[in-house]
């Protein structure tokens, strides 16, 4: 492929301007690191616009191709959220909760979501045709899983031969891929959320221990659907937090190459 048909590599000709603009960081510093996971709330309630506007920049979140393989259940039932405490083993983050929010993370409704989005550049003036021809041809060819997963096979085998000789897009392939691209990105979407509580005066706390099937079983999830994580929302208590921050050593973990 020359360089000139690359459309990863070209820089699409358009006329779209949005400047950065200017960000107080110690405001964000601040919500940053006053982000706790939370154990234990007071009884004071959540304003639900608040939670709504959140949840709506949540989904601001960064997402691979634009798909946002995400779904977000605000559990406002009483039945249903005393259930899902329950199936969150009653843990205090999720027994003392004013809100619960599930994540979720769809391997299936990319197809869906990239004809909107195709729908969405056909009515925006001037899009590149390159838009077009990653989403019409590029995201079917990479996303497409086939019967019983056999073409996602078929593409590891060949991007595996493929990558001996040149540089090749190794994942997503397969629906083990897609599984933990699914999951990726909707746990970009969950930071999105939290820290947005935390800026609305908030606290939260992410919580994986919990039974997903008898979760997925009660809001009625597809079998492609996986729960991601569950999110506690509500004031903080004075015990909310069991002690001091503590991280390892940075440098373990960021490494200047």
């Amino acid at each position: 492929m020359n360089k000139s048909d690359n459309i990863l590599q070209n820089i699409p000709q358009h006329n779209h301007i949005e400047p950065a603009i200017d960000i107080d960081k110690k405001e964000f510093i601040k919500v940053v690191n006053s982000r706790r996971s939370v154990r234990v709330f007071t009884d004071d309630p959540v304003d639900p616009d608040d939670l709504k506007e959140c949840l709506e920049l949540a989904l601001l979140a960064p997402t691979s191709s634009n798909l946002q393989c995400w779904e977000f259940y605000w559990v406002k039932s009483k039945d249903k959220k005393d259930k899902l405490k329950e199936y969150c083993l009653s843990q205090s983050a999720a027994t003392t909760a004013q809100e619960l929010v599930v994540c979720v993370a769809r391997i299936d409704t990319w197809k869906k979501n990239k004809n909107s989005i195709i729908k969405h550049l056909k009515e925006r003036e001037s899009t590149p045709k390159s838009a077009f021809k990653y989403y019409e041809q590029i995201v079917p060819l990479v996303y497409t899983q086939g019967i019983f997963g056999l073409f996602g096979y078929l593409k590891k085998i060949i991007v595996f031969f493929l990558g001996l000789f040149r540089v090749v897009p190794r994942e997503p392939t397969s629906k083990s891929d897609m599984r933990v691209w699914a999951h990726k990105t909707t746990a970009l979407a969950c930071e999105n959320l939290m820290l947005a509580l935390r800026a609305y005066g908030y606290d939260s706390c992410p919580m994986e221990g919990m039974d997903s099937k008898k979760i997925s079983k009660m809001i009625n999830l597809s079998k492609k659907a996986e729960v991601c994580m569950v999110i506690s929302i509500g004031k903080r208590a004075k015990n909310g937090v069991y002690g001091n921050r503590f991280r390892l050593e940075s440098d373990r973990f960021v490494k200047v190459i």
